[in-house]
């Protein structure tokens, strides 16, 4: 059945029309692909089935957001809570089957939940270079009366090489100063006086409280229930990509690294097992040919999260990119 939505609710949905449109985008791979048939596509289907087709050494970045060691169900799909040690198990042959499709100088990104967290750096240690752990505020959530809320997520950091790419200058966060000192001379001191206010440009740290999670008032939400935002895939695919590179999701759900790739110039290819939500991808990847702003991200800039207010921009862009 329809939701009844309120009418400023911006959540993405699907017409019959639409549906029948969207559905003559995706693909399947059957047999061995070459790079310019699987460019900028959403394959419906399991990844396992495609990974023996995939052409080797195409992939600059992988962002690898399986299913969380946790009971959940994604429409159709069940995943079921495995044990720590079984849960690594089946997280090692899926990325010992992915490895193939890595450049030597390519970054993997891997998402996980506090349990398996252990297991994901485990696996990767193995397989890859761990060089960092990503924790990121995921302000959603139900409370718990007996434990801890769970308001956190990690995004483990590894690489094939010692030969990668990291921007640095790409992904610094722009942040309101609460203590502007000055040099002897009364000058700002690492910190810029703006007609917004005071900031300074800050180095990307390993603990991000600056991501919104999408929700019903934001026009990149889908009902998904872990959408990932575009802004967080943003800042992963500057800062370890290069323009024309190529991201790899094998679990898109709704595609927000591919849509976020797009708006960066970058080509991608995602799997998703879920019609509907290849479906819902698909759109926003058109909703991206009419859009190419990434909320909280302005001008090469990330903004600390409620610190953008006004821009020097045309009044619709500040709308989308404006931090609520």
């Amino acid at each position: 059945m329809n939701k009844v939505r309120a009418h400023r609710n911006r959540t993405i949905t699907l017409s019959h029309a639409e549906t029948e449109r969207y559905s003559k985008e995706l693909i399947r791979i059957s047999k061995p692909a070459a790079i310019n048939t699987i460019e900028n596509k959403i394959a419906n289907q399991d990844t396992f089935e495609a990974l023996d087709f995939l052409p080797a050494n195409f992939v600059d970045l992988l962002f690898l957001d399986p299913p969380y060691n946790l009971t959940k169900t994604f429409n159709s799909t069940t995943f079921r809570k495995k044990s720590i040690t079984k849960y690594a198990e089946w997280l090692e042959n899926l990325l010992v089957n992915l490895l193939p499709t890595l450049k030597n100088t390519a970054s993997v990104y891997v998402c996980s939940e506090w349990y398996s967290s252990t297991a994901a750096h485990l696996v990767l240690d193995k397989l890859l270079n761990v060089r960092n752990r990503i924790t990121w505020e995921r302000e959603k959530g139900r409370g718990a009366k007996r434990n801890w809320k769970n308001a956190s997520e990690d995004i483990w950091f590894a690489t094939v090489s010692d030969d990668y790419v990291f921007n640095v200058e790409s992904v610094k966060l722009k942040r309101r100063v609460l203590a502007p000192y000055t040099d002897t001379n009364g000058e700002p001191k690492d910190w810029l006086n703006t007609s917004d206010g005071q900031f300074r440009l800050t180095y990307p740290a390993n603990l991000w409280n600056d991501i919104t999670v999408p929700f019903w008032s934001m026009p990149e939400n889908t009902d998904h229930p872990t959408q990932k935002p575009e802004k967080l895939l943003a800042k992963l695919i500057l800062a370890s990509t290069n323009e024309n590179d190529f991201v790899f999701d094998p679990f898109m759900g709704v595609g927000s690294s591919l849509v976020a790739a797009k708006k960066l110039n970058r080509k991608f290819l995602g799997f998703e097992i879920e019609t509907e939500y290849c479906l819902l991808a698909a759109k926003r990847l058109h909703l991206a040919e009419l859009d190419t702003t990434i909320q909280g991200y302005s001008d090469g800039v990330f903004w600390e999260r409620n610190t953008l207010n006004t821009l020097k921009t045309s009044p619709n862009r500040a709308a989308t990119v404006k931090e609520r």
